[in-house]
């Protein structure tokens, strides 16, 4: 089913732009960033700061929406949605969710190439659903122009590189999974850093090596499919982490 909501918000999102009414997908995005980082600030603090420093954030994004503000909000709004896809799925269904979402990207990106005229359309609302790394320090992701062309009709280069948030929140579902499930399965696994089982920390540092290739890939010039990249990363880390650890890739069922 989720694959599904997938698929209609994709769609809905691509009927929007080639509409032309992108104010109700921005509306409808800073409803959802706004919602999600409530939902992560409240776990550190009262309602009264969490409601205030989140219109804060809101209001920053809405007025000054630079890459770093972006970014920041864009973290805060990927650690709630990964701790809430985390805490709703195990292991094994997550796994399978990233495969299908590979899949996919694959298919969206080289293929159809409908996620890249989403991303192109997204990017003008200047909305947290994005990464931006500045390629020169004095890049402005409000002043930056998507629409320039070059005299030969080529698009202008970009001051920065773009990951879709998607593209970070998906491994780090196999993370919080990981370790939130199990410890349940296997109470006696050692635990790193005091809270973290090594299944889920290797799945992280294998994000982050997919990440690195990734980046050496988009160095290229061209739009890349992210998730292959990371998600594999992730797998093998998950993977890894088992063997060293002792434990069955497939997890047992804690016996209620």
């Amino acid at each position: 089913w989720y694959i599904v909501v997938i698929l209609v918000f994709t769609a809905f999102i691509l009927f929007i732009i080639k509409t032309n009414k992108k104010y109700i997908l921005h509306a409808v995005i800073l409803f959802a960033v706004v919602a999600t980082m409530y939902y992560v600030l409240i776990a550190f603090m009262s309602v009264v700061p969490a409601i205030i420093l989140t219109l804060a954030l809101a209001a920053l994004l809405y007025k000054f929406p630079e890459w770093y503000v972006i970014d920041v909000t864009g973290i805060l709004v990927g650690a709630g949605a990964s701790a809430i896809f985390g805490i709703s799925f195990e292991v094994i269904p997550t796994i399978i969710f990233l495969i299908l979402l590979t899949v996919y990207d694959i298919i969206s990106v080289y293929k159809t190439k409908h996620m890249i005229a989403l991303a192109e359309g997204v990017m003008e609302l200047h909305v947290p659903i994005l990464f931006v790394v500045p390629k020169r320090k004095d890049y402005s992701f409000v002043k930056q122009d998507f629409s320039a062309k070059k005299d030969d009709g080529e698009e202008e280069e970009r001051g920065a590189f773009f990951m879709g948030l998607g593209d970070a929140v998906m491994p780090t579902i196999l993370v919080v999974s990981a370790n939130v499930f199990l410890p349940v399965a296997y109470p006696d696994l050692p635990l790193m850093f005091g809270s973290v089982v090594l299944p889920a920390f290797l799945a992280a540092v294998g994000t982050l090596i997919g990440y690195a290739v990734l980046m050496v890939v988009v160095m290229g010039g061209k739009p890349q499919a992210g998730l292959p990249f990371l998600n594999t990363g992730a797998i093998l880390g998950y993977v890894a982490g088992c063997l060293i650890a002792g434990i069955p890739v497939i997890p047992a069922m804690p016996v209620v």
